[in-house]
């Protein structure tokens, strides 16, 4: 528990710091950069409270937890949003009932495999119908990312379900990968990325183009697609559906068949249908779920997972 709140000091000082970059090189008035860095501040902090179990298990414990949760998605919107008038009653409701259904739904459904599965769709839902972007109105088009905000709150409200709700076994959840996590991650993402290389240039989904500032950009790109990207669709698609399926088909059919939807789930890159990118995902999930599996968590998965983002954002365009 004492981590905590080192861990909020440091989320604060550099998110801070990242917020003050981003909106100066950007040229965005304070005005409007003030209130939208604070409201991020606000969902880091929460977001960052997935990483501590004694923490998850406290609050999973308080009485009128699916009363007061759900209200912790409206928080940072309305940071943002009063100061700005931009507060728009329809979205606050949309999503204040999407965070409530997300919560109570192993309150109302029993924990078995086709309510993990059920669960597993309405997670999905929003994201693949790029609800977010239509409910957090950008202050000035230069701020069209205020999106993540909501994806931030999908992320830990679902995570957190899924562990201190339905108590989902098996998944090796955690921030921060242990000395097996990087070997095993390390290994996958090499024995990947001559084939995803290959792949990607062959059906003209990239070329290799090196970013001229790509030293301190993978780094960068890294950590943010470990803790955020692939710490959240490797927890639904390799630590809860490939669970799921594997106990009903094995273990192979169960990896081909969650990085299928792995891979479908990406369709709607850029634009629909984009079959290469779901072509690369898919064959990407097989090299994620061999990880899941060898690492005994998804935090191997993780590390493969951020490393190709990282190499595919800095060195291909």
């Amino acid at each position: 528990m004492r981590a905590y709140p080192l861990t909020l000091l440091v989320v604060w000082i550099t998110g801070a710091c990242g917020a003050y970059y981003y909106s100066s090189t950007r040229a965005i008035p304070a005005a409007v950069a003030l209130p939208v860095s604070a409201a991020l501040l606000v969902e880091l902090s929460l977001y960052a409270a997935l990483a501590f179990e004694p923490l998850r298990r406290r609050v999973a414990e308080r009485r009128g937890l699916p009363f007061w949760l759900p209200l912790s998605a409206a928080v940072p919107y309305l940071v943002y949003c009063l100061p700005l008038g931009l507060l728009s009653w329809r979205s606050l409701f949309a999503l204040v009932s999407l965070a409530a259904l997300v919560v109570v739904w192993y309150r109302l459904l029993p924990a078995r495999p086709f309510a993990d599965l059920g669960f597993l769709a309405v997670t999905a839902a929003p994201v693949l119908a790029k609800l977010f972007p239509r409910l957090y109105a950008a202050p000035v088009p230069e701020l069209d990312e205020v999106a993540v905000l909501g994806q931030l709150m999908w992320i830990r409200l679902g995570i957190f379900a899924a562990l201190e709700l339905r108590r989902f076994e098996g998944t090796g959840f955690g921030f921060v990968p242990d000395a097996r996590a990087w070997r095993v991650g390390l290994l996958y993402f090499i024995g990947f990325m001559p084939l995803g290389a290959a792949l990607a240039v062959g059906i003209g989904f990239a070329r290799f183009e090196p970013a001229a500032d790509w030293w301190w950009r993978f780094p960068l790109t890294f950590l943010g697609a470990l803790w955020v990207v692939a710490l959240s669709e490797e927890f639904f698609f390799r630590g809860m559906l490939q669970q799921v399926l594997s106990r009903w088909w094995g273990i192979k059919l169960g990896l081909v068949a969650a990085s299928l939807a792995f891979g479908a789930a990406h369709l709607g890159f850029r634009q629909f249908p984009n079959w290469e990118f779901a072509a690369l995902a898919s064959v990407a999930g097989i090299f994620y779920g061999r990880a899941y599996l060898a690492g005994g968590g998804v935090r191997a998965a993780m590390v493969a997972h951020a490393l190709v983002v990282a190499t595919w954002r800095t060195l291909f365009r």
